[in-house]
């Protein structure tokens, strides 16, 4: 009899984890597709059963977010370990193959956890302490194991010395990080979205040299200069209070994200009733727009400038490179809202600042004439996703840019967009 009730008992705890496990799965589904705003309603009505059912397993939708979150920084310490193992045994095998394997990994990893993946973009507000640190401190693992991986290069002479290895590794981990965004891998396998990244920032686009001196003087940075000149701060007036309110919702949106901030809270932060932000404003929506449209014409604005320029696809490029870097450096509530929203393919209205699916067909045809003219060397499967991978890598991850400043943001762009940051063989 004992030994039954304990079998009894195992099968219950087996029972238990496997919903466990199914729960998890929906809320992913479900976050991944509708952002944080979902509510375990929701997840309890996918996963066909009671919410009172649900609240055994789990006591709050935070508790599945931290969930889903261990979960997905347990995967990226394995995946490092694991690398450091390859690294090991990599034996006559090209080096580079070792970058392209863990950046694979990764961008695997990234698809696999793409709820928790977009948790990571913006600090969500949280009364849950484990989850604010679970997202305020990562795993640096995959990173470490980058660095290792890219250390080994240098040695053995792959890497450029002038190249800062830790800033790669950042840059590199982060790319392959953004392969779980629907709107940059698209319907494309992570492992070709993950190649086709890692063979630009090692390779390169160019076909050719490119000096900072000759790319600092090109007719297309020219004009982004020129328009980034153009992008002054608006003074609102101090008894503004649309200005004021559209200032204090910028902070939120960005830090918070746009689905999970209300007006409600937009109107606490601003000291003011509810009531007032909307007369004063509109809906959410019309607060977003009127939000984004001032750096969409700016930003947007300094791209067609770009595009207009009597200059090479390749100049054009990297004078995008310094166009999305000041725009993050000058508006970054901004860029976060943006990013946030781009999270999966984003829809065209209310537009979060640039038409997504007008820049992808600019920058499809700028690279399909670089390809044809021989001035771009590109190995892709196709010009979609080779045009979803430079529209990634056309931005710097924020933190870099903070920590170098935009110059150095710049050299590093052009070392893993246009030159590569390996070293070029005597006939290239």
């Amino acid at each position: 009899m004992g030994r039954q009730k304990s079998a009894g008992a195992g099968t219950s705890a087996n029972d238990d984890s496997s919903r466990r496990t199914e729960i998890l799965q929906t809320a992913a589904t479900l976050i991944a597709s509708s952002g944080l705003r979902t509510s375990l309603q929701e997840i309890a009505d996918a996963a066909g059963i009671l919410p009172g059912s649900l609240y055994h397993h789990f006591d709050s939708k935070e508790a599945i977010l931290v969930e889903l979150v261990r979960r997905y920084h347990a995967d990226l310490e394995r995946l490092g370990d694991m690398a450091d193992e390859r690294l090991d045994e990599l034996g006559s095998r090209p080096v580079s193959d070792a970058i392209v394997d863990l950046g694979s990994a990764i961008a695997r990893c990234a698809v696999e956890h793409r709820a928790a993946l977009q948790m990571s973009f913006y600090e969500a507000p949280s009364a849950n302490p484990d989850l604010v640190k679970l997202l305020k401190h990562p795993p640096t693992d995959a990173q470490r194991a980058m660095l290792q991986t890219l250390r080994a290069a240098r040695w053995s002479g792959y890497i450029r010395a002038e190249i800062d290895l830790p800033t790669l590794a950042d840059r590199i981990c982060q790319s392959m990080m953004h392969v779980g965004l629907d709107v940059i891998r698209n319907k494309a396998a992570a492992d070709q979205t993950a190649t086709v990244l890692s063979r630009i920032m090692l390779e390169g686009l160019a076909s050719g040299p490119h000096t900072d001196v000759q790319l600092d003087s090109s007719p297309a940075f020219v004009a982004a200069e020129d328009a980034i000149a153009t992008w002054a701060a608006e003074q609102p007036a101090k008894d503004d209070k649309g200005a004021h309110i559209r200032a204090v919702a910028r902070a939120e949106f960005g830090s918070k994200g746009y689905e999970v901030t209300t007006v409600r809270d937009i109107a606490s932060a601003a000291g003011m009733g509810t009531g007032t932000v909307y007369r004063l404003i509109g809906s959410k929506d019309q607060l977003l727009a009127s939000i984004m449209a001032s750096f969409g014409a700016k930003a947007g604005g300094g791209f067609a400038a770009v595009l207009r320029a009597d200059a090479t696809p390749i100049e054009k490029l990297d004078a995008l490179s310094w166009v999305n870097i000041n725009a993050l450096n000058q508006f970054p509530d901004e860029w976060k809202i943006q990013l946030a929203w781009m999270r999966h393919s984003p829809p065209d209205t209310p537009n979060p600042g640039l038409a997504f699916t007008t820049r992808l067909r600019q920058l499809k045809s700028m690279l399909s004439e670089g390809t044809k003219s021989g001035e771009i060397r590109v190995d892709a499967p196709s010009m979609e996703m080779l045009s979803r991978c430079v529209m990634d890598l056309l931005w710097i991850p924020e933190n870099i840019v903070r920590a170098q400043g935009t110059r150095a943001a710049l050299i590093l762009a052009r070392d893993t967009l246009v030159r590569g940051a390996a070293e070029r063989s005597p006939n290239s």
